[in-house]
């Protein structure tokens, strides 16, 4: 079982790394780009306003 709560952790843990990447990449995009990359991410089912 310990092996397992390791394993969860390390995954925790990339997972906060990419979205920690993602946000200071988002934050560099213009007004048009994020439009872009909302459009894309709603028409992919990303996120459903």
């Amino acid at each position: 079982m310990a092996y397992m709560d390791r394993f969860t952790q390390s995954e925790e843990r990339r997972r906060d790394e990419l979205i920690r990447i993602i946000e200071h990449s988002i934050e560099k995009l213009t007004l048009p780009e994020l439009e872009a990359l909302y459009y894309d991410m709603t028409t992919k089912s990303y996120i459903n306003d």
